[in-house]
């Protein structure tokens, strides 16, 4: 299977996560609790996981399966870093508003090819470090309000705190993604062992948030496997089986592709999920939606396509030979 096939895959069931998110309200509420969806798809991971990875222990025996406790600790680390960010998220919420929020979201772009670099030790070449900074500007350009309404104003009006944890937030998603492709790539294991391994304390985490969500609401809606499907219907269902997929395919470009190729897949599904949203929510289309899309789609061609297809380059003076025979025969005549 091609990484671009399922980039594009990937692209596909971004875009239509937040879509169904949106049908899952209802009068603009949820009615199931939505921390156990991130629990559910963990667990849906997991399984899945579990029953490939038993599938290709049966038709391939030497497949390899690293058990020793030293390479397993390691996966329990993008759990931890997940679950600060995810702290870090709610923090930054509270000193600014869901616009600038998801304006500075973009800052991650950027900070993942960074720690691409630094971590990983993959060079970029200067056209795909420009492609990249142009990414980062096109989706940013998407998102920004007209400058008549009241949010152009208060993306400048946050305090410093909002800021700087604007910038962790986006560091830590980044940190996240990089040091998960370093647990893909750094041993020949079965990719579904691996992801038995991640899903594994991703379930345990997500598990440990509900039960601290239990305690913190003094247990009034009781425990969280009692209201575990309340309100679920059968758009919360398609909530958790994309969010699910979505996970096995970022773990399968962790593993043959790279960040890049991820952070490209999900900054296009924003777009294609705003573009989307025009038809089905009766948004109305911004002039800085088309300029964004421009800009991103000149991104991609920027990064991916063959520098001779960038650059033209002139072609190469091959007549020097035959003025240097004709010159020595001038000569010879002369003589």
């Amino acid at each position: 299977m091609q990484w671009y096939f399922v980039a594009a895959l990937l692209t596909i069931l971004t875009s239509s996560q937040g879509i169904l998110t949106t049908l899952s309200q209802s009068n603009g509420k949820y009615l199931y609790d939505y921390a156990t969806v991130p629990f559910l798809a963990e667990v849906f991971k997991l399984l899945l996981s579990t029953l490939l990875l038993w599938r290709e222990c049966r038709i391939s025996p030497s497949t390899r399966v690293t058990t020793e406790w030293k390479s397993v600790r390691l996966y329990v680390i993008p759990s931890i870093i997940y679950l600060i960010h995810n702290n870090v998220q709610f923090a930054t919420l509270t000193y600014v508003d869901t616009s600038t929020y998801q304006i500075m979201g973009n800052l991650k772009i950027v900070s993942t090819a960074i720690l691409f670099r630094l971590f990983l030790r993959r060079r970029l070449s200067n056209l795909q470090w420009m492609a990249i900074v142009l990414l980062a500007v096109g989706t940013t350009t998407s998102q920004v309000k007209g400058c008549g309404e009241a949010t152009c104003d208060s993306l400048f009006a946050a305090p410093i705190q909002g800021y700087m944890l604007g910038v962790l937030s986006a560091c830590l998603s980044a940190l996240a993604g990089v040091y998960t492709e370093f647990l893909m790539k750094k041993n020949n294991d079965s990719l579904y062992w691996q992801n038995v391994q991640l899903y594994t304390f991703g379930s345990i985490f997500n598990m440990a948030r509900l039960v601290l969500d239990d305690y913190r609401g003094g247990y009034e809606n009781g425990s969280w496997w009692q209201r575990l499907f309340n309100g679920y219907s059968i758009t919360t269902w398609m909530v958790v089986l994309n969010l699910g997929s979505t996970g096995l395919l970022v773990s399968w470009l962790m593993k043959y592709a790279d960040n890049i190729v991820k952070v490209y897949s999900t900054s296009l599904a924003m777009l294609l999920t705003m573009v989307l949203s025009v038809y089905l929510f009766n948004l109305k289309p911004t002039l800085q939606l088309l300029l964004g899309t421009i800009i991103c789609m000149m991104s991609l061609h920027m990064y991916f396509a063959p520098p001779n297809m960038l650059v033209d380059l002139p072609p190469q003076v091959r007549a020097a030979p035959e003025n240097l025979k004709e010159v020595a025969v001038e000569r010879r005549t002369d003589s």
